[in-house]
């Protein structure tokens, strides 16, 4: 009875060896996968960067051109709204706060 435990408890033993040993092998294919996955993911993004730079670049370009006039504008909006109370909740709605109606305008030089 001893011997027959013995053998049904190295059998079970060695079961448990080769399947912790076949689930290595999976976890090492399956992390060697994934690893490739994201390296090819993270060289095409660093491609696609690459090539949207320049125009990036142009439209950060235009815009701080153009950043000069759009505060001139809203402030023409602001002063506009101030003349003219009923005009104040359309600078509202587009998140154009004027400033509060006692308050002295800053000095530009």
């Amino acid at each position: 009875m001893n011997s027959d435990l013995n053998s049904d408890l190295k059998s079970e033993v060695s079961a448990l060896r080769n399947q912790v040993y076949v689930l290595l092998i999976a976890l090492i294919v399956v992390s060697g996968t994934l690893t490739v996955y994201l390296y090819r993911q993270a060289s095409t993004m660093r491609k696609d960067i690459d090539a949207m730079k320049p125009q990036a670049t142009q439209i950060i370009g235009a815009f701080s051109q153009n950043q000069k006039a759009m505060i001139d504008f809203v402030n023409q909006l602001v002063a506009y709204g101030q003349a003219h109370p009923e005009f104040r909740p359309v600078l509202m709605k587009y998140g154009i706060t004027p400033p509060p109606a006692g308050a002295v305008a800053p000095v530009k030089k």
